[in-house]
């Protein structure tokens, strides 16, 4: 599920090239041929409450179903699952807005769901191949586990960052990645919070989904710590050709400052 443009059909195709590869009986529903199917191109409230019946109907009548539709509100999803609940729920969350204002305005932000993806890219079929069929888990993110903190401005995240992320990520198997908000700061960072997030995302899924949490924070320049505070602060110190990496040159090759 999520909003045109999303992603929805070219995961829900990959997904049905996996099961047709693995020779698993399966039947792929895509929303514009189950309209067809019914010649049902309304988009109003009532018609897409009609879509998401339908959608749920043929579902129940196959041995596995592979369902890609907006499923815009909570209404809709109920209705959906009316007579059987779904397995697997993924919400498509890789864009802020889809073409169509009116479905932008009437989408809900799913009641429920199994993994939510924010960047897309063809290896999610094989990652929720693994995780339907071996049993692999993947959101493994626990707030009171040990965790590491990346404190950065990230304009842009690039291999030096990625390669900081996996030696934190070694240390404790679990990374918060913070974001300052400093766009536009000492007349430099182009990129907003929500561009940075989006790049971040881009580099670490799907191979290191659920363990990763990115918050937003102010424009921090200083911390301030006590004695035998339970935390330590350290320097890493990465391999020459990485430690050479710099933002500021790669905007500069972007025509930024």
């Amino acid at each position: 599920m999520g909003l045109p443009g999303s992603g929805k059909t070219t995961l829900a195709k990959n997904l049905s090239n996996k099961l047709t590869q693995y020779e698993f009986e399966h039947e792929w529903f895509n929303a514009d041929n189950v309209r067809s199917m019914f010649e049902d191109w309304d988009f109003s409230y009532e018609g897409r409450i009609r879509q998401a019946g339908r959608m749920g109907y043929l579902a129940d009548k196959a041995k596995i179903a592979i369902c890609d539709f907006v499923c815009p509100t909570h209404e809709t999803l109920e209705l959906f699952e009316k007579d059987k609940k779904a397995d697997f729920i993924v919400w498509m969350d890789t864009i802020k807005s889809g073409r169509f204002e009116d479905t932008n305005k009437m989408f809900q932000q799913p009641s429920r769901y199994d993994l939510r993806i924010k960047s897309f890219n063809d290896d999610w079929a094989s990652v929720i191949y693994d995780m339907l069929m071996n049993g692999k888990e993947f959101d493994a993110w626990d707030d009171q586990a040990p965790t590491v903190q990346m404190l950065g401005r990230w304009q842009p995240w690039h291999e030096g960052h990625q390669k900081l992320f996996e030696r934190a990520l070694s240390k404790t198997g679990q990374v918060c990645i913070m974001i300052r908000d400093c766009q536009g700061w000492n007349d430099s960072n182009p990129f907003d919070v929500h561009q940075v997030e989006a790049n971040i995302h881009k580099a670490l899924e799907p191979n290191y989904y659920g363990r990763y949490k990115i918050m937003t924070v102010p424009n921090i320049v200083n911390i301030t710590y006590g004695r035998d505070v339970g935390y330590k602060i350290e320097q890493e110190v990465l391999d020459p050709s990485v430690e050479q990496i710099s933002a500021t040159k790669i905007r500069q090759q972007m025509g930024l400052k």
